[in-house]
This record gives structure tokens, sequence and C-alpha cells, in this order.
């Protein structure tokens, strides 16, 4: 399935590419295409601009030679091409096939569109890393330049998914964790698509419609509205475990529609006056309803909160594209600056809102609404990048036992939410009833992502462990000259 699904994304993604080329190609069969070599010269002269040599016939010496040509131009690059040989392509191998459009795409799709956000995520420049070191000391300068390249390639993944997060944050509870089961419900495209075009799509529809429709309708949407090719279908994202690779494909066609966007400067400074109103007002409003609510009920005071963020939610789709401007700040005037700092006082005043009122909820429910925060932290927390290996393993093994005792509390929190009879002595309601539908939706949400969760950090313990394990070894990279020594050594060790 996964396998079938990269295919028929990356053909399709190579299609969009090729539609530029003079005269256009359109690849039919992806394994059986490439075996001539001139379907890699052609994707790989459009994406870098660059004119590549090649043999002009079919025959299989011209072919040979069309696909040498093209793995030494990714090589010049330094890209990094394991096992990837001129005969596997010429056969149509599908995994080498695979492999090697994802570095393509990855490089010139994901890299360069991530790159303009490295200012903003204060990520770092993979620039110095292109550089192709002649000197004799080449081979140590490639593999600190490999390094460097592989950690960007990490930088550039947690960027992409930094700028998804960020665009489905605007819409409240809207949440990306990761290229996987977050775009399973649909409502993570709808949402990128409601900031990039306001009022393309109603999200409050879309939250009672399911996967397969809401999928469906982004990819329409994005294709009549935002010329961004279909290389989804709702069956490929609707499953148990979605293709990353391929939707980080898709994903980044946002990014690059978002770049696209036209924008005067004097439109902009006219949008940041607007909406610096608005944010006034709203400021104004939510602190005359704290006071009015001060000494109400709980179920009074949430009521006016949900009726606040419905209209605040509404009133903001007009500001979206000012207010998630994705300008450094060196880039951004005097006015923009303000704005941002107030956009990000007033998303503060009301999480602390919200954070009191869930302080507030009857017991046990206060008790169940801190458990889900405090496991929603930890699966929404990225994975700590640490030098230290030995430090690495203590951290990722504490980690991992807080979360299995939390996750212990799972059923027995579930079974008191459900049980939870939701009225006074008077038989007048404690909480509204959307609350509890609430709780309940982020029940099966940490359901459905805990066992990415805990893949996740048994993989950063084993990586810490075979770190420490080569640490080690590397240690023994010289003469100890006498057994005892030697067992001395591995009996410490």
């Amino acid at each position: 399935q996964r396998e079938f699904t990269q295919k028929k994304t990356f053909t399709s993604w190579i299609n969009s590419i090729l539609a530029k080329h003079t005269p256009p190609y359109v690849v039919s069969d992806l394994y059986t295409d490439i075996q001539q070599g001139h379907l890699l010269l052609d994707l790989l002269e459009v994406l870098s601009g660059q004119h590549l040599p090649r043999e002009k016939g079919f025959n299989t010496f011209q072919c040979r030679s069309n696909i040498e040509n093209a793995l030494t131009f990714l090589k010049s690059r330094s890209l990094k091409l394991i096992n990837i040989h001129v005969a596997d392509i010429i056969e149509g191998k599908p995994s080498i096939v695979l492999g090697l459009i994802w570095t393509i795409i990855f490089h010139f799709h994901i890299e360069e569109l991530a790159r303009t956000l490295a200012c903003t995520y204060n990520q770092p420049s993979p620039a110095c890393s292109s550089a192709v070191d002649s000197s004799p000391k080449a081979s140590r300068a490639a593999k600190k330049s490999a390094k460097i390249k592989e950690r960007w390639k990490m930088s550039a993944t947690k960027a992409l998914l930094l700028w998804a997060k960020e665009q489905c944050s605007l819409h409240g509870s809207v949440s990306v964790t990761d290229f996987k089961s977050s775009w399973r419900s649909g409502l993570a495209f709808l949402a990128i698509i409601q900031t990039l075009r306001p009022g393309l799509v109603d999200l409050e529809k879309a939250k009672a419609r399911s996967n397969k429709e809401n999928l469906k309708e982004a990819f329409r949407i994005a294709e009549l509205e935002l010329n961004i090719p279909r290389l989804l279908e709702p069956e490929d994202v609707d499953v148990v475990n979605p293709d990353e690779k391929s939707i980080m494909t898709y994903v980044a066609q946002f990014l690059q529609y978002s770049k696209n966007l036209p924008e005067s400067e004097e439109d902009m400074q006219e949008k940041v006056r607007e909406a610096m109103g608005w944010l006034a007002a709203q400021e104004k409003k939510l602190a005359k309803l704290l006071v009015e609510t001060e000494n109400e009920t709980y179920y009074q005071k949430y009521k006016e909160m949900m009726s606040f963020m419905e209209t605040f939610n509404q009133e903001k789709i007009p500001f979206l594209p000012v207010l998630s401007s994705k300008r450094s700040e060196a880039e951004l005037s005097e006015g923009q600056q303000q704005m941002r700092e107030e956009w990000d006082k007033m998303i503060s005043q009301i999480n602390e809102w919200k954070a009191e009122l869930n302080q507030m909820l009857p017991s046990p429910l206060d008790r169940i609404e801190a458990w889900l925060q405090e496991v929603e932290r930890l699966q929404a927390e990225d994975l700590p990048d640490l030098q230290d290996p030995f430090k690495a393993m203590s951290v990722f093994r504490e980690i991992i036992v807080i979360f299995k005792g939390l996750m212990d509390c799972f059923d027995s929190h579930l079974d008191t939410l459900q049980s939870f009879k939701n009225e006074d002595e008077k038989n007048m309601p404690l909480i509204l009833p959307e609350k509890l539908e609430e709780m309940k939706r982020r029940f099966s949400n940490i359901r459905s992502t805990n066992p990415s969760t805990f893949l996740e950090y048994h993989y950063g313990l084993c990586s810490a462990i075979a770190n420490e394990v080569k640490l080690k070894l590397n240690i023994w990279d010289v003469k100890y000259g006498a057994k005892e020594s030697v067992e001395s050594l591995l009996e410490n060790w």
C-alpha cells in the first residue's frame, strides 16, 4: 500500500514539474519511463535550471550514460545516494526508484521551501554544505558536510511541520503533530486552505463530516482555487498509517502557494491598521466579559466563553493572512511588530482564561482535564536533541516511564468521564455538554496517537543506545597490546 501510494504521488508530482518542460512530458509508468534516463534529466533540468549532458538515443549504452549523468549531477550537489545504482534504475526496481525520486523531491522541493523558513524558526542554514571540497582533506570535509546535511534534513522536515502547525493553530481545535495520522480527518488540509484563502471552507461544517468527505473537499478546493496539483486521493490518507513522504510532498505545495501570494506594502499596512483596531476591540470585549462573569457559575462562565470564541473565530477570518505572515522580525515594520505583539498578547489572555476555567471544573473532571493536558503536552513535544548519548538514554527512559504511567490511567479516567452525572442537586447541568464531548474527543485522539508516541520515544532511546555503543567502539580504534588489558576494558564497559 505504501509503495503504491508513493508511486502515484511521486508520479503526479513529477508530471506537475514536467508540465513546465519544453516540450511537456507526461509519465505514465514511473518504473518503466525512468529506465531510459531522459525522464531523470528532464526533471533535473527543470528543477535546477541547468542544461545537463545527455545521449539522444535509447539503446542500453545511451540509457546507462543518461542515468549516470543524472546521478553524477545529484552527487555534485552533495546528495547522498545510498544503495542507488544505475543497474537498479535500468531494471526499474520499485524501492530504488522511489528512494531516488524522494531524494530529489526532498532536496529540490521541500528543502528549498523550508530554507525560506529558516530565519523564522532559527534553523541552521545548509548553504555551507553545498560546496564540493577538492582539497586533500576532502574525505573528512565530506563526512562533516554529510552530517550538516543530515541535520538540515531533520530541520527542513521540522520547519515544514512548524509551518503547518501554525497555519492550523489559527483555527482552534485543529492539531497537527506529524505528517501521518494528523491529516487523516482532512481538517488540517482545510484549515491551511482557510488560512491561505479565508472564506473558501466552513470548518464547523467539516467537523461533522466524514474523513473521506473532508479530504475530497480539501483536494478539490486546492486544485480548483489554489491551482495545487491533486497528488493524493482520500483513500491514500484515510488509513491507519498514512504515508509520511506523500503527505509531506503535498503539504509542501501549500507552502509554495503561500510564498507566491502577491502583496503590496501599502495593502499590507492598511490590513495591519484594520487588524490592530479589531484586536483592540477584542481585548476590551474580553476584559469586560471577565468582569461581568466573575461571580457566575462554571456553567455560565463556560457558556460565555463559547459564545465569545465563536464570534472571535468568525471575525478573525478576514485578518488571518496578515496575522499569520511569516516574515522574520527584521522584515517587519514597526506597525507589524506591534500587531504581532498584540496578537500574541490576545491569544495568551484567551489561553489563560481557558486554563482558569479548566481548573474550575467540578471534581473529578478537574483531575481528568489535568491528565489530558499532561498527555497532550508529552505527545506534542519534540524529541529532545541531546548530544551526550548517556544523558539521552537517561532522559528517554524517564520520559517513557512517565508516559507509560500516565497511559496506565487511560481506561479508568475514560470510564469516570463516561459515567459522570452532569447535574447538580437541583437537576441543573453542571457543565455544557459540548465540554464533555470535547474531552471525549481528546481521549479518542490520544488513543490513536499513543502507539506512534511510544514508538518515537523508543526510537529516541534506541538511537541514544546506538550512539553510545559507537562512542565506546571508537575508543577501541587503537592497539591496546596485552590480552589482559583488553579483557579489563571489556569488563569495565
